[in-house]
């Protein structure tokens, strides 16, 4: 029986798709795969990688059962959340007026809220050292101003961090916020106002449920890498604040354990695997999928 010859809608299909796919293998599953072959290890400081593989899970039993790596789950997760909210509340006015605008400017008002990726990250955030700081311009104008003699500094506190992340990931909620709102119907919006309906009632009844696929893709997209920020909470936070990405880089960096550090960061994956699959159902549904 003769081969039957590929379908050219396939090959095309494949030949876009796969580049992709061979990426996310090459430079995520790979890497995965070895990190968490490293979790199963034991301790060995002379070898290089210091791990000598023994194919037990004592590294996970130790990090489930120590209250020092529970807590700095916890506490993350914690300040992840309240940190999204925080972004969610500023976040959402600010793509909704943008949608609200003129169709000429809000090009204009999307390059500023994308302005910060311009410079880079970690000085974005080492300059909020120099604002927050006892001696920095904040409490400098403070002074000026005679609002207060000592007003002290946030510098190395909680909130700082929630400053730092709400700061550094704002764009990433005002945008899929923006693409939610932008698409929404406006005549739906004249008809509730001829039926009598105030502003908040249509809001309420209209806008809000309607933009609920941005809010939860703006949401993820803050939460997920909050949840193991490293640079803001160093930077930022004090001694006292505990979260995962300062716990993982003290293991590897500090304590040179690999297997307990990379059994840390498959934790803190599989943490935020219910979060992520939700995303790409989501996104699945918003391009016509299942």
């Amino acid at each position: 029986m003769a081969a039957r010859p590929s379908d050219p809608t396939r090959l095309a299909r494949a030949a876009i798709v796969g580049p992709p796919f061979a990426w996310l293998l090459l430079f995520f599953l790979a890497p995965f795969a070895i990190v968490a072959a490293i979790s199963f290890g034991q301790n060995a400081p002379d070898a290089a990688p210091p791990v000598a593989m023994t194919g037990t899970a004592r590294n996970y039993a130790f990090l489930l059962s120590d209250a020092l790596y529970v807590d700095a789950y916890l506490s993350s997760l914690r300040i992840a959340a309240i940190a999204t909210v925080l972004t969610l509340l500023i976040g959402y006015p600010m793509a909704y007026a943008i949608a609200m605008a003129a169709p000429s400017r809000r090009p204009i008002l999307l390059m500023l809220v994308i302005l910060p990726f311009w410079t880079s990250f970690l000085i974005r955030i080492y300059a909020w050292r120099g604002l927050l700081s006892e001696h920095g311009l904040i409490n400098a104008l403070l002074r000026a101003m005679d609002i207060s003699g000592d007003p002290g500094t946030i510098l190395g506190s909680e909130w700082a961090i929630y400053l730092g992340i709400v700061y550094a990931y704002l764009p990433f909620m005002v945008l899929p916020l923006y693409a939610a709102l932008e698409k929404l119907d406006r005549s739906l919006l004249e008809a509730a106002a001829d039926l009598g309906a105030r502003p908040w009632r249509a809001f309420l009844s209209i806008t809000l449920p309607l933009s609920l696929p941005g809010v939860i893709a703006g949401c993820l997209l803050v939460f997920i890498p909050a949840v193991g920020e490293f640079v803001i909470p160093d930077l930022l936070g004090g001694t006292e604040t505990l979260m995962i990405g300062k716990v993982l880089w003290d293991e590897f960096f500090t304590n040179s354990d690999w297997p307990l550090a990379s059994a840390v960061a498959v934790l803190m994956l599989l943490a935020l695997l219910a979060p992520i699959a939700l995303y790409q159902r989501l996104r699945a549904r918003e391009f016509g999928g299942s």
